[in-house]
């Protein structure tokens, strides 16, 4: 059976078995495709049904020599050990090379975050005389103060926000939907936004954050946004909507909060993700030491 075939199963696999996104199948089935097209530049009498555990190791090896990021051979890897997983449990192959297949190893950074008072230096660049002033302090509120990726703050809908409850409807990665608190300063000027802006334009989509034409924001706006606010503010880090999102976790680790907690709180499926955020405890850690080194 050809590589296509396989992949045609793999695909209804993933949507209907794991509920993934288009994109992420997407993502999933390019990963397939570069493994099948080393196999067949490297290892041509190979098929997909004899692949030993060797040939896994020299396509490793293989990425490395690309100089390919670490995130990215880690997420190939993770894409490929889930097709022979699929093929396993479809008993196309009577054993899984990939089972014992090692991948890369991530170092070790721990994730920028602002401090509280940086983020309101990014906040007092924001020209609020300017139609796009209030929603772009919205937008910073709401990364800030709910932690949310880019992604789910531009697909919000108007009827994502629950002004009563205090919370948002956010869909996250595979369409999966979690509540989110968002501070009443958040709220706030999510109000301000909808009253002075939103409100009066002509929308042709449902979503909560629209540009002057009325369709949804980009993420590169996003992403300019965020830069140019850091860039004005004079802060020196590398900033990113991202880095909003960790100082959102940094602030609730730093507060106490349990990690659990954080993880339903960032959408995180598995709780190592979250636990980096563990190590930016920093009061916890110095207070352990002033408390027990013989030095403090």
């Amino acid at each position: 059976m050809s590589i296509e075939n396989y992949l045609k199963g793999y695909r209804q696999y993933l949507k209907l078995e794991r509920g993934l996104s288009d994109n992420s199948i997407d993502a999933y089935l390019q990963d397939v495709w570069k493994f099948a097209n080393f196999l067949e530049e490297n290892h041509s009498a190979v098929s997909i049904q004899n692949v030993q555990n060797q040939h896994l190791q020299d396509f490793s090896k293989y990425l490395t020599e690309l100089g390919l990021a670490e995130r990215s051979h880690l997420r190939i890897h993770s894409g490929i050990r889930s097709f022979f997983n699929y093929l396993m449990e479809e008993e196309i192959i009577s054993s899984n090379a990939a089972a014992l297949w090692d991948g890369p190893k991530l170092s070790f950074k721990l994730p920028v975050a602002l401090e509280h008072n940086e983020v309101e230096a990014m906040i007092a660049q924001i020209d609020l005389s300017k139609p796009s002033g209030e929603r772009d302090k919205a937008i910073i509120e709401v990364l800030y103060g709910a932690g949310l990726r880019v992604s789910e703050l531009i697909n919000l809908s108007l009827s994502d926000v629950l002004f009563e409850e205090g919370l948002l409807l956010v869909t996250g990665k595979g369409n999966k939907q979690r509540l989110v608190p968002l501070t009443g300063t958040g709220l706030k000027q999510i109000r301000f936004y909808l009253e002075k802006t939103r409100n009066h334009q002509e929308a042709k989509e449902n979503k909560l954050f629209l540009n002057a034409r009325g369709n949804r924001l980009s993420r590169v706006y996003i992403f300019k946004l965020i830069k140019d606010l850091a860039a004005r503010a004079g802060i020196k880090k590398n900033v990113s909507p991202h880095t909003l999102r960790h100082s959102f976790a940094t602030v609730l680790v730093d507060a106490g909060a349990d990690l659990r907690a954080i993880q339903q709180l960032l959408g995180h499926k598995s709780i190592t993700t979250t636990e980096i955020y563990a190590h930016l405890d920093r009061s916890y850690l110095s207070d352990t030491i002033r408390s027990f080194h013989p030095r403090s």
